[in-house]
C-alpha cells in the first residue's frame, strides 16, 4: 500500500496509560494476512464518554454503544472492554447485526471478567454485508492471553481499512503535581465529515474524571477536532469516538473544564483530538494537499461554518487544489453557494498571506504566478473574511484525486 506523502514521518511514541491494556489479532473478518481485530481492556474504577455520528443509518454498534452508555453509573464497580474489527461495518445487516453485537459483547464479557453491558463495540468496512461475528469471539481467547499496556501502535494497525498508516497521539501535563498522560489512536480515510464525530477514535487518560465532565470536555473538543475536517462530505455510518479515564494518576477529581485542573487537562484533550483528526485528513484517500480553510468576518459563528464547510467540500475546489490551479473563482463560487450572508464588495480572500482578492474584484497587487506558486506546497491555507461580523470558523480538508476515484471504485473488487 503507498503511504500518504502527507503522512508523519513516524509513528509517535506512546507511554502506557496504567489502567488500559491492548491486544490484537486476526480473525479474518474481510483481509488477510493482518490483523483486524482490537480488544482493549480498562480497570475497574473508570469513567466512559462518547460521541457518534448521527447518520440516520446508524450501524448497530453505535447504537448499541448509546445505549449502553445511557445506563452507565459513576464508577461503576465492574471494568470495561473494547472490542473493534475492520473489514465490515455492521451496518444495514437488520436483526442479525443486533446479535452479532450481543454475541461478541456476551463472549468479551465473558473472556475479561466483565458484564457485556459493559463491552463497547465498533464495526467499520463494508457496508451491508453481515458481520461474521464468529470469527471474532472465536479468537477472544488469544487475544486476552495477549493483553499488553505496550501496543498503541498495533491497535491502531488493527482498525484500519483503507488509511495507509497509523494514527496515534499523545500529551502529557502535569495536574496538582502528577503528570498525566492523554493518549488516543484512530482510523479514517473516506466518508470523513463531521456529525457529531468522524471515523473511529479510542482516547484514553490515567486521570481522574468524572463522567458528566469527560463528556462534557469530549463534545466540546469535538467541534474544533473530529467535527472540523471533511475529505469527502460523507458521513460514516459507524462514527464513533470513545474517552475513558482510569483515575490511576490518583488526581483530584476533575467535574468541569472550569476549574484549573480542567482547563489544564481540558487544552491537552483538545490538542490529542485535533492531532489525530489532522492526520485523518493528511491520510484522506489519494490526498496530496493538507488543506485549512478559514473564514472570518461572518455575521455569526453559524454562516463562517457555512462558508468553510461549502468551500472544503466543493469538489470544483479540491479539484483546482489538487492541479496546483489558483482558481480563487471557485472559491467565490463556494461562498456564493453557501447560503450564509455574504456581500461581494466586502469580501476579501488570500491564500495564505497573498492578498488575492478584494473590494468585489481581484486585487491590485496579486499576480497568477504567486498563488500558482503558492499552490504547489503541500500544506495551504485558504482564508477568507466576509467583513460582516465577528463570526468565524477553521475547517481542514485535502485536494480531490484521481487516486480517491481508483480507491472507491475498486473498495470491494
Amino acid at each position: 500500500m503507498q503511504v500518504s506523502p502527507l503522512a508523519p514521518a513516524a509513528s509517535p511514541s506512546i507511554p502506557p496509560v496504567e489502567g488500559v491494556l491492548f491486544s490484537t489479532g486476526a480473525a479474518g473478518v474481510r483481509y488477510a494476512g493482518r490483523t483486524d481485530v482490537m480488544l482493549v481492556d480498562i480497570a475497574p474504577g473508570s469513567t466512559v464518554a462518547g460521541v457518534f455520528t448521527r447518520s440516520a443509518t446508524r450501524s448497530a454498534a453505535v447504537l448499541d454503544c448509546q445505549a449502553k452508555l445511557a445506563k452507565l453509573t459513576e464508577k461503576p464497580r465492574h471494568g470495561f472492554a473494547i472490542v473493534v474489527n475492520s473489514g465490515n461495518a455492521n451496518t444495514f445487516t437488520g436483526e442479525r447485526g443486533a446479535r452479532d453485537v450481543a454475541a461478541i459483547s456476551a463472549a468479551a464479557g465473558q473472556a475479561v471478567g466483565i458484564p457485556p453491558e459493559h463491552v463497547f463495540t465498533s464495526s467499520t468496512g463494508v457496508i451491508g454485508e453481515p458481520l461474521p461475528s464468529e470469527r471474532i469471539t472465536g479468537i477472544l481467547p488469544e487475544l486476552v492471553a495477549g493483553l499488553s499496556a505496550d501496543r498503541f501502535e498495533a491497535a491502531a494497525r488493527a482498525i484500519m481499512t483503507t488509511d495507509t498508516f497509523p494514527k496515534g497521539a499523545v500529551e502529557q501535563v502535569e495536574i496538582a503535581g502528577r503528570t498525566v498522560t492523554i493518549a488516543g489512536i484512530a482510523k479514517g480515510s473516506g466518508m470523513i465529515a463531521p456529525d457529531m464525530a468522524t471515523m473511529l477514535g479510542y482516547i484514553f487518560t490515567d486521570a481522574n474524571v468524572t463522567r458528566d465532565g469527560l463528556q462534557s470536555m469530549l463534545s466540546a473538543a469535538t467541534k474544533t477536532s473530529f467535527n472540523a475536517v471533511t475529505v469527502d462530505s460523507d458521513t460514516s455510518t459507524s462514527d464513533t469516538v470513545l474517552l475513558v479515564a482510569t483515575g490511576r494518576a490518583q488526581t483530584p477529581p476533575i467535574s468541569s473544564g472550569r476549574s484549573a485542573e480542567g482547563r489544564v487537562f481540558a487544552a491537552a484533550l483538545g490538542r490529542v483530538m485535533q492531532d489525530l483528526a489532522l492526520q485523518i485528513v493528511r491520510d484522506g484517500e489519494g490526498a496530496t494537499k493538507l488543506v485549512e480553510v478559514r473564514v472570518t468576518g461572518a455575521k455569526s459563528v453559524r454562516d463562517a461554518e457555512k462558508v468553510a464547510r461549502a468551500i472544503a467540500d466543493s469538489p470544483l475546489v479540491k479539484t483546482a487544489i489538487a492541479g496546483e490551479d489558483p482558481n480563487w473563482g471557485r472559491i467565490v463560487m463556494a461562498v456564493g453557494k453557501s447560503g450564509a450572508e455574504a456581500d461581494r464588495d466586502r469580501l476579501t480572500i488570500r491564500f495564505g498571506d497573498i492578498l488575492v482578492a478584494e473590494k468585489g474584484w481581484r486585487a491590485e497587487t496579486y499576480r497568477e504566478e504567486d498563488g500558482a506558486g503558492y499552490m504547489k506546497g503541500e500544506e495551504l491555507v485558504v482564508a477568507v473574511d466576509l467583513g460582516l461580523g465577528r463570526g468565524s470558523a477553521t475547517v481542514w480538508t485535502c485536494d480531490l484525486t484521481a487516486r480517491y476515484i481508483e480507491i472507491n471504485a475498486d473498495y470491494r473488487s
